[in-house]
């Protein structure tokens, strides 16, 4: 279970690397098109105006149309052969899917409790897909539809079909089951969609009412989970789906930005929901006060060395918001760190919050100046400003309490390491030894081949996706992988490995890095 719950993990994240551009564009656009900053530059029937709207709108394109991308970015993941005929099947059928659906409301939507008569959007559970009327079912019903021609594609993609049926064959048959298959999945949808509507209502009144507590719970839970890879499985419906509002907070904070950018009414107040994207703080906050606690606490010989190894992945968790790289330099060395780490994450989070500090503050420093800093400063620099005290209070807690149990526990962060026990970086000649002895010739991918190595070799992988830093790979026998110790001396950042669900701490060049391993296999 473990494994399937990993690939899933891993092939949604396709469309989510989609987001922090689309952000940039809406945040900037947001900016230069918004009068209470710009003036009369920005008035709408200006030639700036017009210009910057054109920016603007497309940067909507990625959170306007969040269910098609997902139908098509799963198959990328999950499909075990010709993936982008997958992905070309996901789309019709999920297409014909709301036709059914829209057709069966149409005609008998009384019967299912549906007003199909409403006009679509607010609470009416109604929306438009590529023009299609239909029931609002957002990334979930995305993911449904996509998942089921996935498993329809995987079975049926191969079969033969006699020669003088052969135009019906490959992605034709995995169509034609899917057309039938989706007759039953749209009348159930009739049936229990409009239900999990109204429990999706209910669970929103009772996640906002919960104030403070609910985003400490939720932050904890957040950083509890990065260890497994199953973190996206928890935010996911609350930042693209609509959990707690409609459409998905990024979606809904991004629609949010013109009003908020014309008034000095408290962001607390008018949304309050966006504490639970407060999960970047302690990216842009906590992970310097580690790694100061880190470079304080090495040995003093290390120290350099421990620099240049701290340096750049700090910067990655400040300003790009992946902060697996620094986790993992401690996470299986003290995993008790870590569980600190998540109970200061939430805790700085909840304090942010309760000073009323809202917004789309999940990433790293680019997205927060998109989405944030930027467009709304001019109205609402105190609350960056209270954002900015307790952050920086919260660099130095971090340090305080990491130095305090680093020393007195003698946990073996990095540069504590005891020198019979640190790892070894192998040199070129070494590498192509190996690769001698092992019969592989010609130019090959260095790291690839080196991880490919530590998994067992290809004989023992099952399948390979990535998210945005970890090469998630499934093993048919886990006793043969490496331990953590070796895939850091190959360069890597670490290896979690569950059962026979692996995943390689990479850092942000993972898709290079599948590619080339892919290659191998």
């Amino acid at each position: 279970m473990m494994q399937k719950i990993q690939r899933f993990g891993g092939a949604m994240f396709p469309p989510v690397l989609l987001f922090a551009f689309a952000g940039i564009c809406i945040g900037v656009g947001t900016l230069f098109t918004t009068e209470a900053i710009m003036g009369n530059l920005a008035s709408t029937d200006s030639f700036w105006y017009q210009c910057w709207n054109v920016i603007l709108q497309g940067g909507w394109t990625v959170f306007n149309q969040l269910p098609l991308l997902f139908v098509v970015g799963l198959p990328i993941g999950l499909a075990k052969k010709q993936n982008a005929r997958c992905c070309m099947e996901a789309i019709v059928l999920f297409l014909t899917f709301h036709y059914f659906l829209s057709t069966i409301l149409s005609q008998w939507g009384a019967n299912f409790g549906v007003d199909f008569a409403q006009e679509v959007g607010g609470t009416s559970g109604l929306t438009m897909v590529a023009n299609i009327k239909t029931l609002d079912m957002g990334m979930i019903g995305a993911l449904l539809i996509s998942g089921i021609v996935i498993m329809i594609h995987n079975r049926y993609f191969d079969t033969k079909l006699p020669e003088w049926l052969g135009t019906f064959s490959g992605s034709s048959f995995v169509v034609i089951i899917g057309f039938f298959v989706m007759i039953p999945v749209a009348i159930l949808s009739a049936v229990l969609w409009p239900q999990v509507q109204n429990g999706l209502s209910a669970f929103q009144g009772f996640i906002v009412t919960t104030g403070a507590f609910g985003v400490w719970v939720f932050i904890l839970l957040e950083r509890l989970l990065i260890p497994f890879g199953l973190h996206h499985l928890l935010y996911s419906p609350f930042y693209y789906d609509s959990a707690v509002v409609a459409g998905g907070l990024y979606s809904h904070w991004a629609n949010m930005l013109p009003t908020l950018a014309n008034t000095t009414q408290s962001l607390k107040s008018l949304v309050p929901e966006a504490g639970f994207t407060l999960t970047g703080l302690s990216k842009m906050f906590g992970c310097p006060g580690i790694a100061l606690a880190f470079y304080a606490t090495a040995k003093s010989e290390k120290k350099k060395q421990v620099a240049g190894l701290l340096i750049p992945i700090t910067l990655t968790a400040i300003v790009c918001g992946v902060t697996e790289p620094i986790e993992f330099t401690f996470l299986f060395i003290a995993p008790a760190l870590y569980v600190v780490h998540c109970v200061l994450a939430a805790t700085l989070a909840t304090i942010s919050y309760m000073a009323g500090v809202v917004g789309i503050f999940s990433g790293g420093a680019i997205e927060s100046a998109a989405l944030n800093w930027i467009p709304l400063f001019g109205s609402h620099w105190s609350t960056y400003l209270i954002q900015f005290a307790i952050g920086i209070a919260f660099t130095g807690i971090y340090f305080i309490v990491f130095r305090t149990l680093i020393l007195k526990f003698d946990f073996k962060t990095p540069g504590r390491e005891v020198d019979s026990d640190e790892v070894k970086f192998y040199s070129k000649k070494e590498f192509r030894e190996r690769n001698e002895n092992k019969g592989i010739e010609g130019e090959v991918p260095d790291f690839a081949v080196l991880i490919l190595d530590g998994l067992g070799g290809k004989d023992n992988i099952l399948d390979v996706t990535n998210c945005a830093t970890r090469l998630r790979v499934n093993v048919k026998d886990e006793s043969l992988v490496q331990d953590d110790p070796y895939f850091k001396s190959i360069g890597a950042h670490g290896l979690s490995a569950n059962g026979k669900a692996m995943q390689v701490i990479i850092g942000l060049q993972v898709a290079h890095v599948r590619d080339d391993f892919e290659s191998l296999l």
